[in-house]
């Protein structure tokens, strides 16, 4: 009985941050996931696209930071496994999750004899962060310190603060 619940437990939890995508082009050799560059806006010089990737962080991932760096991690391995050098962020949204409290009461009689019984459940469960992305193959990566630039201007646009993790 333990067994097949910590099964049930397992397989919950593996399908919780489970990774999917579907090819709208041709795959590539596969490379390594620190390879692969993620873009807020489409890099100059033209991309082709692989594949569209959906992901989401662990069902055990606390802080925002943490829930962030695990989806664009997703994003990178799952975009790596098509050849694609470049995913081209469409997206983060976050998904339910929190605190909540049951109580349960019950009672009966067996043989003559009454018996009662009680409990209290709680349930503290982060939420989880999803993310959408095109993986994308870049034939002229730009070099790191490029910055897209906000449209109508002339200004670079804010990239996001680099993780200390």
């Amino acid at each position: 009985m333990i067994r097949a619940m910590l099964a049930v437990a397992t397989t919950m939890l593996l399908a919780a941050c489970a990774t999917s995508s579907m090819m709208v082009g041709q795959a590539r050799p596969p490379i390594d996931p620190s390879q692969v560059r993620i873009y807020n806006a489409p890099p100059p010089g033209g991309f082709e696209e692989i594949a569209v990737i959906e992901t989401a962080s662990g069902p055990v991932t606390y802080g925002e930071q943490n829930k962030l760096n695990a989806v664009l991690q997703n994003l990178r391995e799952e975009a790596a496994k098509v050849g694609a050098n470049g995913v081209l962020l469409q997206g983060t949204a976050n998904g339910y999750g929190g605190t909540s409290v049951g109580v349960g009461a019950g009672g009966g009689s067996y043989g003559g004899s009454g018996f009662s019984s009680g409990g209290i459940g709680v349930s503290i469960s982060p939420k989880t962060k999803y993310a959408t992305g095109t993986a994308i193959y870049v034939p002229n990566p730009p070099p790191e310190t490029w910055q897209p630039m906000v449209p109508g201007s002339l200004e670079p646009a804010k990239a996001p603060e680099p993780s200390g993790d």
